[in-house]
C-alpha cells in the first residue's frame, strides 16, 4: 500500500496549491465571456473596420493585408495592440479607411491605385492563385460572406482577394465592397455594463436611464469586382458618395489586373436591425454542425473503455484476488514450496522495482507530461466554461503559455520525486529540474527555429519576431525554470514512496520470447487514438481550414475518456508483461499509451494527403509536419505519463499485498 501522508510535509503543498488557484481565478477576469464586454453606438458615430492578415489554407503563410495595393488609411497604418497567442498565430491586425456612420446607410469612394507595375500584377495574381482571403473586423467581429454550392448556403469568414474564372487567364480583383451591418437597438437602463473598445479592454460605465445606442451584432460583405473609369473616379476626394451598383456578372464590367491598370476602390454600407441580442451574437460563427458525429466519438470511447475495463475487472483482478487469497491461506513452510513453483507475475517478486534504464529521462518525462497534462485540463475546462471565446483572438493559446509556465512547479515536483523513489535518495535532483525545464520547451524551441527561419525567408507575418522570441526565452528562464527548480525542492522534502518488496542484486534472466513485445506495445496505441480520432479530425479542421472550434463541452469528456483508456491500456500491458516474467515494465507502461502519438502523427500526414489536398508548395507541407509534430511530442508526453503513473500504482499495490520475508 502507498505511505501515509505526513501533515507536516504536505502543508508547503496545500499552500501552494492555494496560490495557483488565487493566481488562476485573477486571471479569470482577463478571459472573455460571451456577453461581457459591450459597447454601444450612438446614432451617427464613426466606426472604424479593422484589418487582419490575409490567410489562405493553400499555403498557411499568412500575410499583412497593406503588402498588397490597397487603399491605406489618412492617419496612416497602426498597428493593433496584440496578445502573445496573437502574435504567434500570425495575426496582423491593423487599421483601414473602412469607415461607417452607425444607421447611415451611404456608398462611398475610397481611392484609385497608381498604375500597377509588373511586381504588383505578379503579386496580386499569385495572392488570387493560392486563394488568399481578406479578413476584415468590426467591433471584434469577423466578417461574414455567404455562398452557394449544390442549393446549400454555407457561411465563410473573410473574402477572395479576387478570382480567375475558369477557363481564363485574365485575374481580376475584388474591389466593390458591399457590406451589411446588423445592429440591436439598446435602451439604457441606468445600470454598470462592461464596455470595451477595439482593442477588447474592459472597462466599467455608467449608462443613463434615458440614453439608448445600437450593439452591432451582425458583419457580413458581398464582394464584387467593378470596372469604373479611374480618370473619373480620381477627381473624387475621399469618402464622397458614388452611387450604388449591383455585382456584375459580365467580366467586361469587372476590373481585371494587368500592367499599368488603375484600380478604383470603393465601398457600401447598410444597417439593418436585428433581433440578435449581444450576448448572442457569436452564435452564427460558433455553430458547429456534427453533433451527430461528436456523440458517436464519445459512445466509441465508451464502447472501448467498457471493453478494458472487463478485461480488467473480470479476468485480470478476479486472477490476481484468486492467487493473493491462495497465497496468503498457506502457512510458512506451504508458502515455501510454493514459492519454488510459482510462475507469472510472482516470479519478478525480486527484480519489478529494478531500476529501469535512463531512469533521469524517464523522470524528466514524467513531469513535462504532468506539466503538459495539467495545462490541457484546465485549458479545456476553462473553454468549455467560455472563459476562451474565440471572440478574444488569441487568448486560448496566450492562456495555454501561462498555464504551462506556472505549472512548472508541479513538473519539478513530480520529476524529482520520482527520481527519489528509484534513486532511494535526492542527489542529482537539481540536474533532474533542469532537465524537465528544458526537455520539452527546447524540443519546442528547435522547431519553431526551424520554421521560423522558413517563415522569415517567405516575409510572412506568421514568422515570430526576434523580439517576442527574447519575451519567450525570458518568461521560460524567469518563470517556468525557477518554479520547476522550486518544485524539485519541495520533491526532496516530500515523504518517500517505499518499495514493498526487496530488489535482489543479481537481476533476473527474462525468458526468450517469439516475438518482440515492444510490437505489443505499439499496438496498444490503437486503442487510446480510438478513443481521439474523430475529435482530432474537427480540431485539425479548425486549425488548418480556419473554422471555428468550441465544442470544448465534447472536447472535456473526450479528453477524460481518453483518461481512463490510456490507465487501462497501460495496466494490463504491464500485467501481461509481469505475467510472462518480463520485468521492465516501467518504459513499455509509458509508451503502452504514449504511442498513441505516433498514431496521431501517422493521421495528421493522412489529413494532409487527403483532406489537405490544396496544400501547395513544400514550404506549406514542411510547416504543417512542423506543428504535427509538436503536437505529437505533447502528446505522448501526456498520455505516456498518465498510463506510467497508473501503471506504477498497480504495481505497487500488487507486490504490496504479496508477504514477502
Amino acid at each position: 500500500m502507498g505511505p501515509t501522508s505526513n501533515p507536516e510535509r504536505s502543508s508547503p503543498l496545500c499552500i501552494l496549491a492555494f496560490l495557483i488557484v488565487l493566481l488562476l481565478c485573477g486571471w479569470g477576469n482577463a478571459f472573455y465571456l460571451p456577453g461581457s464586454y459591450m459597447h454601444t453606438y450612438s446614432e451617427g458615430e464613426d466606426i472604424w473596420v479593422k484589418v487582419n492578415s490575409l490567410t489562405s489554407i493553400e499555403t498557411e503563410l499568412p500575410f499583412g493585408y497593406y503588402t498588397l495595393p490597397y487603399c491605406l488609411p489618412q492617419s496612416g497604418i497602426k498597428k493593433s495592440a496584440e496578445n502573445l497567442g496573437e502574435l504567434l498565430m500570425g495575426d496582423q491586425i491593423d487599421n483601414s479607411p473602412y469607415r461607417f456612420r452607425v444607421n447611415v446607410n451611404e456608398s462611398l469612394y475610397l481611392c484609385t491605385t497608381n498604375p500597377l507595375n509588373e511586381h504588383e500584377v505578379k503579386l496580386l495574381k499569385q495572392r488570387i492563385h493560392d486563394l488568399y482571403q481578406v479578413n476584415m473586423i468590426l467591433d471584434n467581429l469577423p466578417v461574414r460572406r455567404f455562398t452557394e454550392q449544390n442549393g446549400i448556403v454555407i457561411p465563410w469568414t473573410g473574402f477572395p482577394v479576387g478570382y480567375i474564372p475558369s477557363g481564363s487567364s485574365e485575374a481580376y480583383i475584388i474591389n466593390h465592397l458591399k457590406f451589411k451591418v446588423l445592429v440591436h437597438e439598446y435602451e439604457g437602463r441606468g445600470n454598470q455594463i462592461m464596455t470595451t473598445g477595439e482593442e477588447g479592454m474592459g472597462m466599467i460605465a455608467e449608462t443613463d436611464s434615458k440614453k439608448s445606442g445600437y450593439e452591432i451584432v451582425g458583419f457580413e460583405v458581398i464582394p464584387c469586382s467593378v470596372k469604373r473609369d479611374p480618370e473619373a473616379m480620381q477627381k473624387l476626394n475621399v469618402y464622397d458618395k458614388v452611387d450604388s451598383v449591383n455585382c456584375p456578372l459580365e467580366l467586361e464590367k469587372s476590373q481585371t489586373i494587368r500592367e499599368q491598370e488603375k484600380i478604383s476602390f470603393t465601398y457600401e454600407v447598410v444597417f439593418v436591425k436585428s433581433d440578435i441580442r449581444w450576448p448572442s451574437r457569436w452564435d452564427a460563427y460558433l455553430k458547429m454542425g456534427g453533433a451527430r458525429v461528436h456523440w458517436f466519438s464519445i459512445m466509441n470511447s465508451l464502447m472501448v473503455i467498457f471493453f478494458l475495463a472487463g478485461i480488467v475487472f473480470v479476468i485480470f483482478l478476479r486472477t490476481v484476488r484468486r492467487d493473493l487469497t491462495r497465497y496468503e491461506e498457506l502457512d510458512k513452510e506451504s508458502q515455501a514450496q510454493m514459492n519454488e513453483e510459482l510462475s507469472g507475475w510472482k516470479l519478478v517478486v525480486g527484480d519489478v522495482f529494478r531500476e529501469p534504464t535512463c531512469s533521469k529521462l524517464l523522470c524528466v518525462m514524467v513531469g513535462d507530461g504532468i506539466q503538459i497534462t495539467g495545462m490541457s485540463v484546465v485549458t479545456i475546462v476553462f473553454a468549455a466554461l467560455g472563459f476562451m471565446s474565440p471572440a478574444s483572438r488569441g487568448m486560448l493559446l496566450t492562456g495555454m503559455i501561462i498555464l504551462y509556465l506556472f505549472l512548472g512547479i508541479v513538473a519539478g515536483y513530480v520529476g524529482v520525486r520520482l527520481w527519489r523513489t528509484i534513486k532511494g535518495g535526492s542527489d542529482g535532483w537539481r540536474s533532474v529540474c533542469w532537465s524537465t525545464a528544458c526537455f520539452f520547451p527546447g524540443i519546442v524551441f528547435i522547431v519553431l527555429t526551424i520554421l521560423n527561419f522558413i517563415l522569415w525567408g517567405s516575409k510572412s507575418t506568421g514568422a515570430i519576431p526576434v523580439s517576442l522570441f527574447f519575451t519567450l526565452l525570458s518568461l521560460w528562464f524567469c518563470i517556468s525554470v525557477p518554479l520547476t527548480l522550486i518544485g524539485g525542492f519541495i520533491g526532496t522534502r516530500a515523504e518517500e514512496i517505499q518499495f514493498p518488496v526487496r530488489t535482489n542484486q543479481i537481476p533476473r534472466e527474462i525468458p526468450a520470447r517469439k516475438y518482440p513485445s515492444w510490437l505489443l506495445v505499439l499496438g496498444a496505441g490503437t486503442l487510446p487514438f480510438g478513443t481521439l480520432f474523430i475529435e482530432l479530425f474537427f480540431i485539425l479542421s479548425s486549425i488548418w481550414l480556419g473554422r471555428f472550434y468550441y465544442v470544448f463541452g465534447f472536447l472535456l469528456v473526450v479528453f477524460l475518456l481518453l483518461v481512463v483508456v490510456c490507465a487501462e491500456v497501460s495496466v494490463v500491458l504491464t500485467y501481461m508483461h509481469l505475467c510472462v516474467e518480463d520485468w521492465r515494465w516501467w518504459w513499455k507502461a509509458f509508451f503502452a499509451s504514449g504511442s498513441v502519438a505516433l498514431y496521431v502523427f501517422l493521421y495528421s500526414i493522412n489529413y494532409l494527403v487527403f483532406d489537405l489536398r490544396s496544400l501547395s508548395g513544400p514550404v506549406s507541407a514542411v510547416l504543417y509536419l512542423g506543428y504535427s509534430l509538436i503536437m505529437a511530442t505533447a502528446i505522448m508526453l501526456s498520455t505516456g505519463t498518465i498510463g506510467f503513473l497508473m501503471s506504477f500504482y498497480f504495481v505497487h499495490y500488487l507486490f504490496s499485498s504479496v508477504k514477502i520475508d
